[in-house]
């Protein structure tokens, strides 16, 4: 039964894994950057999974160094995902 159980937990991880690998990645401009509060503003591309148009908006960042290497003005590539209820930046990428 215990491997059963550790064999269900390794799957569930790897897909959750596979999943966040297959969000489309986006592109945008930042246009604020809140590292206090774990928020950045982001005038972007429409974002596919999320059937969202174009737009300028702020997300807030699945984890908060992803905001330490960024700043207004930036081009960037990223990807984004409902994390626990919120629209969240799950990755970035500086450039283009």
């Amino acid at each position: 039964m215990k491997r059963i159980a550790i064999s269900l937990i390794a799957s569930l991880a790897l897909t959750g894994a596979a999943l966040a690998q297959s969000l489309p990645t986006v592109s945008g401009t930042v246009e604020k950057v809140d590292t206090a509060q774990g928020k950045i503003t982001i005038d972007h591309g429409a974002i596919p999974n999320l059937n969202m148009d174009a737009m300028t908006m702020v997300f807030r960042a699945q984890d908060p160094a992803l905001l330490k290497d960024v700043k207004a003005g930036d081009k960037i590539q990223f990807t984004a995902d409902r994390v626990n209820g919120q629209i969240s930046v799950t990755s970035i990428k500086k450039g283009k």
